[in-house]
């Protein structure tokens, strides 16, 4: 008896000691891809996840007395329904589809709360008049069809930004039509507590993305806009062909982030280049070694010649002169493997980066779900059932 509790103790001190080695295996490579990454470009800045602070400029809805006491009635009416298991019968035999409530921690969930209530509006009038319900009046419908309005490129940038396919040269972009997007609503005069939100919601926005699109702002970071200058796919429209003054500004941080972020790297295989021609002449000119006779032997390979290569400047102006030869970023890459050998590295890095944190999530919340008290120590079984989990199409 005493033997068993001495071999589980010992099985358990040997996969606990695994556990830590790998772990700090783990610690190690991540410490070693940091290093490198610093080596390579410098320290990186962090930047917020751009959907996160998509969602604290949405939430300003919430703040607008008129407006929450519209979307409460919306509620309260929503409530009412999906408490009674007649009104949701009724509903369904009329259109087949039931009211949705918003949550406050999932994306988007008031603009779909206010769209489906618009798309079965008259059927809800119908049932809730039958339950002796009081529903909105046709002018409330109204407003909450303005306000759909005013949401509706929030949702669907919402919906590009956080899939994990997508990555951080959409953020400019996105940002510019949001901008748009408000300052045209802001105008409008049909719903005025909207056009009001819609400024505030402008000048939230302008605050909380000035590090992305102001270039005066002490945050400034230009790996957003680097990365949209990189991707074939928007700089043409969004950078290139825009000639705001800001706009402008922009595509110039980018191009001097560009510079500055592989010329170290230029430098390295320079010196590298050179280290390897200086060995070359030099076992050139060193005298043979006496050679016995009868005995072939072949001279030293000579000094390996250094073919002119462009500069980064005149790389990034050559891909600015090209961009519109190339249809999309697989089209691109195949066509700069020989061209733009020295942007390449760096757009690949760019273009791989996410906009949003939402996958990152996605994996802790699936991880959590698969993972339960008894499975605490099935470390390779849960990193299995994770990826199957995420990858069969089915995770949503």
């Amino acid at each position: 008896m005493v033997a068993a509790f001495r071999r589980n103790d010992e099985e358990d001190n040997e996969s606990s000691f695994e556990e830590d080695s790998l772990q700090d295996s783990d610690e190690e490579g991540e410490d070693l891809d940091v290093d490198e990454s610093i080596g390579r470009y410098g320290t990186w800045e962090r930047t917020p996840c751009v959907v996160h602070t998509l969602q604290l400029v949405v939430n300003m809805i919430q703040k607008e007395p008129a407006i929450k006491k519209l979307l409460d009635k919306l509620r309260h009416l929503v409530r009412l329904f999906r408490k009674s298991s007649v009104a949701i019968e009724r509903l369904l035999g009329k259109c087949g589809l039931t009211l949705t409530n918003d949550c406050p921690t999932r994306w988007s969930s008031t603009y779909l709360m206010m769209s489906r209530a618009l798309e079965v509006k008259d059927h809800v009038a119908s049932v809730a008049e039958s339950m002796t319900w009081d529903s909105l009046q046709p002018s409330e419908w109204q407003r909450l069809a303005i306000l759909k309005d005013l949401l509706l490129p929030f949702a669907e940038h919402t919906k590009v930004l956080e899939s994990d396919t997508n990555s951080l040269s959409l953020v400019v972009p996105a940002l510019l039509d949001l901008r748009g997007h408000l300052s045209e609503f802001s105008r409008s005069r049909s719903y005025k507590d909207a056009a009001t939100l819609a400024q505030k919601m402008s000048a939230n926005m302008e605050l909380r993305f000035a590090l992305f699109l102001d270039v005066t702002d002490d945050r400034f970071s230009p790996l957003a806009a680097a990365a949209c200058f990189v991707d074939p796919c928007v700089s043409a429209e969004v950078l290139l062909e825009n000639e705001d003054e800001e706009i402008q500004d922009l595509l110039k941080k980018a191009e001097d982030y560009i510079t500055r972020s592989v010329t170290p790297r230029i430098c390295e295989e320079e010196e590298t280049d050179e280290e390897e021609n200086r060995q070359a002449e030099t076992a050139e000119t060193a005298p043979l070694p006496k050679q016995p006779r009868f005995r072939f032997f072949s001279p030293s390979c000579p000094a390996r010649p250094r073919t002119p290569r462009a500069s980064i400047r005149q790389e990034i102006q050559k891909y600015k002169d090209t961009l519109s030869k190339a249809a999309d970023a697989q089209e691109w890459m195949e066509f700069c493997d020989t061209v733009f050998e020295r942007l390449k590295p760096l757009a690949l890095d760019l273009l791989a980066m996410p906009a949003s944190q939402a996958f990152a999530e996605r994996v802790f919340s699936v991880t959590g779900d698969l993972s339960t008290g008894r499975r605490n120590r099935a470390r390779t079984t849960l990193e299995r059932s994770a990826f199957l989990k995420l990858n069969s199409g089915n995770s949503s």
